[in-house]
């Protein structure tokens, strides 16, 4: 890309890029995951007004170059959550997820580039990169911040979720660099920029070559974990979520029949995994994927805390249940009481009726 792009600045690993703070920006199809946006708003608000910083963006399994990517809207949209610089990170070795690999690229332009921070959103991909860069660095990992300011030399004054997200706590963090996670609903979106801002603030645009070992790309992807439709449980915008109610692995037919007529995802919870019903690639809470869904419709699912640890995030919840006194009806902004095998139904009849 960096042979064809005439707006991009090619970089070397050892090359330095002026920057205070970097940012993984995890991808989402041809866009940015929202979650990625959010973390980019934190580190923006962590840099302060006049400080730099850069959005790192990997390559999907197509390569950064691919046609699907108009890398205009791309930078427009990181410019929007405050990116002053947009790095895009070019290799061939990494043609899938290689979390070490990752972490090993972060490590190079973090030294080179004598950054005060490098800010992660708290997902599956973001805490294990960061994970993996406090070890190689030495240097210790904040998870789910919430909030984070400078307090002196080398020290930050943090606060982070605790337990599932029921307690907030006060820390302070000494480190040359603080290494942090942000937990997914810690940031509102940052509203729409107007395209005189935007065009203002427009980033610029790096390639980097990092130089890695045969060790960086040992531990690569082999599986995605997006489902049928593309979509990643963590950035789906509509979760249809499925229980014990289900009644068993065929049950989950018509599900995902909803959640392909609503534009999502299906989602279960954890008795779903431990009965074999569902991979747990698909299991919502404490010890699955936390989800910041516009629409979680919950079905047969109980609520039980370590379940709801994972979907509170989510803009509008909606529980079908049998049971009016299932701890998922108190957090549910609507509440269906029946048997979802006969709601269900009923709603795909509805929306391919509605919808023709």
């Amino acid at each position: 890309m960096s042979g064809t792009d005439p707006d991009a600045v090619g970089v070397e690993a050892g090359e330095a890029l002026p920057s205070d703070v970097l940012c993984l920006a995890e991808r989402d199809g041809a866009t940015i995951a929202e979650s990625s946006l959010r973390a980019l708003a934190f580190a923006a608000a962590l840099a302060g007004p006049d400080a730099s910083v850069t959005a790192v963006v990997f390559p999907p399994t197509a390569g950064v170059g691919s046609p699907d990517v108009d890398k205009d809207s791309f930078a427009a949209e990181l410019a929007g959550s405050g990116a002053t610089d947009l790095c895009l990170v070019h290799s061939a070795e990494l043609t899938a997820y290689s979390p070490v690999a990752w972490a090993r690229t972060l490590e190079q332009l973090a030294t080179t580039q004598g950054a005060r921070a490098v800010v992660a959103a708290a997902t599956d991909h973001g805490s294990e990169v960061l994970a993996h860069l406090g070890a190689m660095t030495g240097l210790p990992v904040a998870a789910n911040c919430v909030s984070a300011q400078p307090a002196g030399l080398s020290t930050w004054q943090l606060v982070r979720q605790r337990w599932a997200g029921s307690v907030l706590e006060d820390a302070v963090l000494e480190a040359r660099c603080a290494l942090l996670t942000v937990a997914a609903d810690a940031v509102q979106m940052p509203a729409a920029a107007s395209a005189a801002s935007v065009t203002r603030r427009q980033p610029t645009m790096h390639v980097l070559t990092p130089v890695l070992s045969d060790a960086d790309r040992v531990v690569r992807a082999t599986e995605s974990g997006e489902q049928s439709s593309g979509m990643s449980l963590a950035t789906a915008r509509v979760v249809v979520g499925g229980g014990r109610g289900v009644g068993g692995p065929d049950g989950f037919a018509a599900l995902e029949e909803l959640a392909e007529l609503m534009g999502g995802v299906v989602g279960v919870s954890r008795v779903v995994t431990s009965q074999g019903w569902r991979p747990h690639r698909q299991q919502v809470g404490q010890t699955g994927t936390k989800i910041s869904p516009d629409l979680y419709l919950a079905c047969g699912i109980s609520g039980a805390i370590q379940h709801m640890a994972g979907c509170l995030s989510a803009r509008h919840i909606v529980a079908v249940n049998t049971d009016a006194e299932a701890p998922i009806i108190a957090h549910a902004e609507y509440a269906v009481i029946g048997d979802l095998n006969e709601v269900v139904p009923a709603l795909i009849a509805a929306i391919r009726a509605r919808t023709g």
